[in-house]
C-alpha cells in the first residue's frame, strides 16, 4: 500500500453549549424587574393623589370595562376636561337656560292674556309647550269660538289681538320663529279650482306671520312659513275634531 492512496483523517472539535450571561434568561428576568419597578412608581404616585383618584384607580383595576362605559371619562380625564366635553357642556348649559327663558316667556303671555277681560273665554284655547325645537305656542279653534272664518284666512278681531300681543312678546328676542297652518280633514268648502287646505293652511299661517309683524315682531326674525293641511292632526282619532284647527308658533332655540 503507498502512501499516496490513504484516505486523509478529519478530526471535528464539537463545542459544548452553553448558558450564562450569553443566553436568553436575563431577559426575562430584567423584563420582571421594570415591571415590578412600574407598579412601584404607580403604586407611589397613588399614593400622592387625593381620595378622588385614588378611587377612580381602584374601580378601574376591578372592572376596567364597566369603568369606562359608566362613567364614560377615563383616569387621565380627571384632573382635567378635553375641550370637546368642554363644548357639549357649555351648549348643553346653554341650551338649558335658554329653555327657562323660553318657558317664563310662555307664563308672561299667558298671564298677560290672563289678566284681559276679553280674553278670559278664549286663554283656554292658547297652549304652550316646550318641545324639541323650541318653544310652540299653539292658538286651537274651538267650537265655540273660531279664529279664521269657514274656508277663509281672515282673522277675527280677538285673535288678530292675541297674535299682535305675542309678537310683541316675541319681539324681545332674537330667536327665529316658525309658523305653521294646520286644517281638519274636511274638504276645502269653496269651488276655487286647485285651492285645497294645504293652501288654505298656507293662507292662514300668511295672515297669522302679518299679525306677528303688525305686534312688532322682526321680519327677519320668520324663518319659515308652512302650511301643513290635515298632515299633522292634533286629534288623530277624529279627523274633523275642531282642534285639529290651529296655528302653531314655533320659538326655535338658538343655533349657537
Amino acid at each position: 500500500m503507498s502512501f499516496g492512496s490513504e484516505t486523509p483523517i478529519i478530526i471535528k472539535k464539537k463545542k459544548n453549549g452553553h448558558g450564562g450571561h450569553h443566553g436568553g434568561a436575563w431577559k426575562v428576568a430584567y423584563a420582571d424587574f421594570v415591571t415590578a419597578m412600574m407598579a412601584l412608581f404607580i403604586v407611589l404616585w397613588v399614593l400622592g393623589q387625593d381620595e378622588e383618584v385614588t378611587k377612580a384607580v381602584a374601580g378601574y383595576f376591578k372592572d376596567p370595562v364597566g369603568f369606562g362605559s359608566n362613567k364614560g371619562k377615563g383616569i387621565i380625564e380627571l384632573k382635567g376636561t378635553s375641550p370637546i366635553d368642554l363644548d357639549l357642556k357649555a351648549k348643553i348649559e346653554q341650551k338649558e337656560m335658554e329653555k327657562q327663558r323660553l318657558q317664563s316667556m310662555g307664563e308672561e303671555i299667558q298671564n298677560e292674556l290672563s289678566d284681559s277681560p276679553e280674553f278670559q273665554d278664549l286663554i283656554d284655547q292658547i297652549k304652550f309647550e316646550i318641545v324639541d325645537e323650541g318653544l310652540k305656542i299653539e292658538i286651537l279653534e274651538s267650537s265655540n269660538d273660531v279664529f279664521f272664518g269657514i274656508g277663509s284666512a281672515e282673522l277675527n278681531g280677538k285673535a288678530l289681538t292675541i297674535l299682535e300681543k305675542i309678537g310683541a312678546q316675541l319681539a324681545k328676542l332674537k330667536n327665529k320663529i316658525v309658523v305653521e297652518g294646520h286644517t281638519d280633514s274636511r274638504p276645502f268648502p269653496g269651488s276655487m279650482a286647485g285651492y285645497t287646505n294645504f293652501e288654505l293652511s298656507a293662507d292662514r299661517a300668511n295672515t297669522a306671520r302679518r299679525s306677528l309683524l303688525s305686534g312688532g315682531l322682526n321680519q327677519k326674525q320668520i324663518e319659515k312659513i308652512t302650511g301643513y293641511a290635515d298632515s299633522q292632526l292634533r286629534n288623530p282619532a277624529d279627523p274633523y275634531d275642531v282642534l285639529n284647527r290651529r296655528i302653531s308658533i314655533i320659538v326655535k332655540y338658538t343655533e349657537k
